[in-house]
């Protein structure tokens, strides 16, 4: 990737970025990996329509062509978002993202058309499972369809902050979870199976009195290292070429921890979901690792450079590539891609994954261009000329810190949990938890992204279809960029203060609650806020 150099520098430069089309030669030529994520759970990014084979085979074509455009050369699908299938299987059911109701076939074989569209423009399909994760929220087994395994066995299952998972330290799971892999590999020509970040629940309690680097911690690492060793044999035992790969969390362990971590200071995976990522790399158990450093140069408290050095000196020699897992959903790293691509030049790094492909579409702050230019090679020249005739201005991006916080919060009197932030002194809400608190009064509205013009759709009276509330401080403090989604209510675009917090983007009460005309009260005695839907907003 050396010979990028200059190019990237150019593309810094420049304000309007021009390039011309990508070549199929030029695209075979490609060695360095350019994929994509394309999420499922909640049709984050894919399928827009149910119960629709036709419209979601468009759908499907027209991403892969945009992407293919931009000069990638794989996607990564999530097919496996919850214990569910996007293809025909013996063990588990078909999503419901596909029709609505888990189990129902949607019409075709969904992977393997995808497959079959991908290899057609010469990319790679990397099948993107989740191994432990039955549902999002929700612990009624009644809900999940009659084949699903977890109301088959309800003693696999682990139950954690509302949600169900199946427990890592079940040997029957261990041997599910490989099965299903080796059923994709052995039906279906994926080029990879691909495991995200999601292991144990996040922050998973370990019990009274263990430490963290206690017996039970390390008996919980231990499984799922052994799940990780069993499904690189299995899909290399079903067939050879297949890669194995994980996108874990970006710091495996800080160096206050443990002398051989990073000089970082944020949410470590060895501890919050026991993920050995390095110990994975060092016993050649993947054939990829993609680490998620999802933060921007100079960040204080995981610092990118430091992170791709750290994670290269851990690949050298293993035989294992490294990718890395690029944050471009974040304002503050979109805008500086260039940057960060050219750092992966200084390293043994053989090529990147981008989060999430909603943000590539909707080109957030220009990344789409950038990387058109990176990867098509663009003349150096012409897009310097380019630049002097249309110079850009960058949008100001402002980033905070944002402190984890239980807010004491009630609607129409009833207690309801919410997973905020506090920045300067004012509580940030996830829009999404608000729909889903008020879901079904007055005032209920639904949340809809819209790809092509990078927002927020709020559409007032209509019922909110995703699951509600997500529980106080899952990820702890963090930090919060200026968000740049605009936000429609019924078609008409609003200014409010926004901050993107760990892929989610939150808001203050007062606005939400303002634009739906609801009633707010501070009952500062208790310090508890009070939403009350029959009422109207005042000032």
């Amino acid at each position: 990737m050396k010979n990028w150099t200059k190019r990237i520098s150019a593309a810094l430069l420049c304000g309007t970025l021009l390039c011309g089309g990508w070549t199929q030669t030029a695209f075979a030529g490609a060695k360095d990996m350019r994929a994509v994520w394309i999420a499922t759970v909640y049709s984050s990014d894919y399928p827009s329509a149910l119960n629709d084979a036709e419209a979601q085979k468009q759908e499907f074509i027209d991403k892969l062509d945009k992407i293919k455009a931009m000069g990638m050369n794989a996607v990564a699908v999530q097919v496996r978002p919850k214990g569910d299938a996007f293809y025909e299987s013996g063990l588990n059911p078909w999503s419901e993202v596909l029709t609505g109701t888990q189990g129902q076939y949607p019409g075709y074989d969904t992977m393997a058309f995808m497959i079959e569209e991908t290899h057609k423009r010469g990319m790679e399909f990397h099948a993107w499972m989740n191994p432990y994760r039955i549902t999002t929220s929700g612990t009624d087994l009644t809900e999940l369809s009659a084949d699903n395994m977890a109301r088959k066995h309800p003693d696999w299952i682990l139950s954690y902050n509302g949600a169900m998972y199946y427990n890592p330290a079940k040997e029957e799971v261990k041997q599910y979870i490989c099965d299903s892999v080796e059923e994709i590999v052995k039906n279906y020509d994926v080029d990879a199976i691909h495991f995200d970040d999601y292991f144990y629940p996040s922050n998973y309690p370990l019990p009274e009195g263990e430490g963290r680097d206690g017996a039970e911690a390390s008996v919980r690492l231990g499984h799922v290292n052994d799940l990780v060793r069993r499904v690189h044999e299995t899909v290399h035992d079903t067939k050879s070429a297949v890669q194995f790969g994980i996108s874990p969390m970006g710091i495996w362990k800080n160096d206050t921890s443990d002398p051989t971590g990073s000089a970082t200071k944020g949410t470590e995976g060895y501890y919050s979901v026991f993920g050995d990522a390095k110990t994975w790399v060092e016993n050649g158990w993947v054939d990829y690792i993609v680490p998620q450093i999802y933060w921007e140069q100079g960040n204080q408290y995981a610092d990118y450079e430091t992170l791709v050095k750290w994670w290269s000196d851990v690949v050298r020699g293993s035989g294992v590539k490294l990718y890395i897992g690029q944050g471009i959903y974040k304002d503050v790293v979109a805008k500086e891609i260039a940057d960060e691509l050219a750092v992966n030049e200084k390293y043994d790094v053989s090529g990147s994954f981008f989060f999430s492909l909603r943000d590539l579409l909707g080109n957030r702050q220009g990344c789409s261009d950038v990387l058109k230019t990176y990867y098509a090679g663009a003349d150096t020249n012409s897009t310097q000329n380019n630049a002097a005739e249309q110079p850009a201005r960058p949008v100001e991006i402002e980033r905070k810190r944002a402190y984890a916080a239980r807010a004491k919060v009630t609607v129409n009197g009833k207690n309801v949990d919410f997973e905020v932030y506090t920045i300067d002194d004012y509580t940030y809400f996830k829009l999404r938890d608000i729909a889903g608190a008020v879901n079904g009064t007055e005032k209920q509205f639904d949340t809809v992204w819209n790809e092509e013009t990078a927002s927020i759709d709020l559409i007032r009276g209509t019922a909110y279809a995703a699951p509600g509330t997500s529980g106080v401080g899952a990820y702890g403090d963090a930090a919060a960029v200026t968000s740049t989604a605009k936000l429609f209510c019924d078609g008409q675009q609003r200014n409010v203060s926004a901050f993107t917090i760990n892929d989610y983007t939150y808001f203050k009460l007062r606005d939400i609650a303002k634009l739906l005309d609801m009633g707010v009260t501070w009952d500062e005695g208790t310090a508890t806020i009070g939403l009350d839907t029959s009422v109207g907003y005042e000032q």
